[in-house]
């Protein structure tokens, strides 16, 4: 094993062990979101343990404030994070209205705003901030009907 696969994978768990405790989760979410929240258990933790999919690990999700909140850490550069984004949210969905009957009925539910966040700091030189679509990586523009 390369020692930047060690590094980065020890990069990785220790963003996940820090980040598990909700004080400092908080305070994370806080600083991004510009928000002052102060009660840690505001946040409903939610990451997936054993989702693991083409060797893809969710580092930390959690709920607050009905914003579904995906965080990874990257030690590289990845274009392929808005697809891995689309596959976690799919997984942490479906894991929060399983066995839910109301969503085969007529009225409308509810689903938490999702947010994906990518803490990114490897070695190449990247902006401190980035927005990466899924629309991006679209093989062709379909036109609307």
């Amino acid at each position: 094993m390369s020692n930047e696969k060690v590094n980065r994978e020890y990069k990785s768990r220790l963003f996940v062990r820090l980040f598990s405790d909700k004080k400092e989760l908080l305070d994370l979410y806080n600083a991004v979101n510009g928000t002052d929240y102060d009660n840690p258990d505001d946040i409903e933790l939610n990451t997936i343990e054993d989702f693991i999919y083409m060797g893809m690990k969710n580092d930390i999700s959690f709920l607050i404030t009905d914003v579904l909140n995906l965080y990874e850490h990257q030690s590289t550069v990845n274009p392929n994070m808005p697809f891995r984004g689309f596959l976690y949210f799919a997984a942490l969905y479906r894991k929060l209205f399983e066995g839910r009957k109301d969503i085969y009925s007529s009225n409308l539910v509810m689903v938490p705003t999702p947010q994906f966040i990518v803490f990114y700091n490897g070695m190449a030189n990247e902006p401190d901030q980035m927005e990466m679509k899924l629309s991006f990586l679209k093989r062709k523009h379909v036109e609307s009907l």
